[in-house]
């Protein structure tokens, strides 16, 4: 059950851990020079505060704290526990330059408190808006009116409408028959589910006929328990249109610019033929976003709003982007010239396809890839793919050394691993060169910590042993295969982007 000082929100189950790139400032300024608006890469020196709203236990703003050590992070969340886990944990890392506050975001735009926080020039919320309730969104956005400077950044994620029309029954019932239960937040997520399964079975019409509806109870199975409770048992979980988020984001001076997950932001690959055509009939990009909404299977918007936008022209936004050094995120045998996007899937071109393998070699400008294929003229374009398909990562500052704070955070977080069984996290590792988080499995973040503690991959026998403790004997094989194949493909992809030593 929720707690009385909640006010509808789950508050007595820690919401999941995770790190999503789209948080990333760097992630934030590329969408603004994708969607024409000026916008800089920041470096782990320059005086930058970067706050985050529902944080959670903190492990995005960790890692961006971690791997930036002349910013200031202010991470904040309604949940004590959440404080208390993230606050132990940037104690534990010995981060001087992050700082957890527990606040309510009903009352925080004008107190003593908020007087304390530096003024903003990036803002994180994932997640948030569509999980708390009207007076909630309302202290929202008369923080960010208060505490974000000209210029700041500001990511918001949430559930979106209308694709998530298909799912409004699916938690309703979740909510109300988990609320009659009765019990902890996660005990009423599972009864919930389990009457939704009960009236699948029953062919109940609107859990049937939603290919949303289906999905999800299909994937639920997957899902942590502690994720299900915050997703579908908050009083006030609606999701919202996109129109409805710029209009509330606007009376802060805030500004839609693009979506933070760049291949959105091409409706050549996003929309058919017949779909484009009748959004091209309209100039207003609100109203170009709700037909691109009512076309897609977007459940979730990441969308990044600029505190006065500064329109640039495609020759200044090329030129910016051609500046951009990226990174591979992934081994060359994992290489993917296919990408799965709502019209299909799309094939790299030959050149495209050069590209992305001499990408490989990075990091490298999109300028210096470009100049391989003198045909090619739109840098927009090959970032948009490059990190669309997850497989790059813009690089801030190539050659700038780990810092201790990261490598004390790496070894913090991957000395929690104690085990690869169970539901997946979205875990993550700090690293300067990419000024927030490099994406990670906590299988990764173990072999991390390892490595920063002075072992060599000689010692893989010990760490298969470690993470085979609470698996049986029969899977043992399973265990070491995988521990080989992520030494294999992701050491030297670590060794690369400096969050471990290379060999000498």
């Amino acid at each position: 059950m929720t707690s009385s000082w909640a006010s509808g929100y789950v508050a007595d189950v820690t919401y999941i851990e995770g790190f999503y790139s789209q948080q990333s400032p760097s992630r934030m300024a590329l969408a603004c020079l994708i969607g024409g608006v000026s916008a800089e890469i920041t470096r782990p020196d320059d005086p930058v505060h970067y706050l985050e709203l529902g944080c959670g236990i903190g492990i995005g703003a960790l890692l961006i704290a971690a791997a930036n050590p002349g910013w200031q992070i202010t991470a904040i969340d309604y949940n004590p526990a959440h404080i208390a886990i993230g606050t132990s944990l940037a104690r534990a890392a010995k981060l001087a330059n992050i700082r957890f506050l527990e606040a309510d975001l009903t009352q925080l735009a004008g107190s003593a408190l908020a007087q304390t926080i530096p003024m903003a020039d990036f803002v994180s919320m994932h997640g948030l808006w569509t999980w708390v309730g009207p007076e909630v969104r309302a202290g929202i956005v008369r923080l960010l009116a208060e505490k974000t400077v000209a210029g700041a950044m500001v990511h918001v994620s949430y559930n979106a409408m209308p694709s998530w029309q298909g799912g409004l029954a699916l938690q309703r019932i979740i909510y109300e028959g988990g609320r009659r239960a009765g019990g902890r937040s996660d005990r009423q997520a599972e009864a919930g589910l389990n009457l939704v399964r009960e009236l699948q079975a029953a062919e109940a019409q609107y859990l049937n006929e939603s290919p949303l509806a289906r999905d999800l109870i299909d994937t639920t199975g997957e899902m942590s328990r502690e994720y299900l409770s915050h997703e579908y048992m908050n009083a006030f979980w609606a999701p919202a249109f996109h129109a409805d988020v710029a209009a509330a984001m606007a009376q802060a001076k805030l500004d839609w610019v693009a979506a933070a997950n760049p291949l959105e932001n091409f409706p050549e690959l996003m929309l058919t033929a017949e779909q484009r055509a009748v959004m091209d009939r309209y100039d207003d990009p609100i109203m170009r976003e709700l037909i691109k909404d009512t076309c897609l299977p977007r459940q979730l918007r990441h969308d990044v709003y600029v505190r006065g936008a500064q329109r640039v022209g495609n020759a200044a936004r090329d030129a910016a982007i051609a500046r951009l050094d990226v990174a591979p995120i992934i081994s060359a045998g994992e290489l993917q010239t296919a990408l799965r996007v709502p019209t299909g899937m799309a094939e790299m071109s030959d050149a495209l396809q050069g590209m992305m393998r001499a990408a490989l070699h990075g990091p490298t400008t999109i300028g210096d890839l470009l100049a391989s294929d003198p045909g090619r003229s739109n840098p927009a374009e090959l970032v948009g793919v490059l990190i669309g398909s997850s497989q790059y990562q813009v690089m801030t500052q190539p050659d700038y050394p780990q810092p201790e704070s990261a490598d004390r955070l790496n070894r913090v977080l991957g000395a929690r691993v104690r085990s690869i069984a169970g539901p997946s996290s979205s875990g993550g590792l700090a690293c300067a060169r990419l000024g927030t988080g490099f994406a990670t499995a906590p299988l990764v973040q173990f072999i991390a910590a390892r490595l920063l503690g002075g072992e060599t991959e000689a010692d893989a026998p010990a760490w298969i042993a470690a993470l085979s403790a609470d698996i049986l004997p029969e899977k043992h094989e399973t265990v070491a295969n995988v521990v080989r194949t992520a030494i294999e493909q992701r050491v030297p992809l670590l060794r690369q982007l400096g969050i471990v030593p290379r060999v000498s």
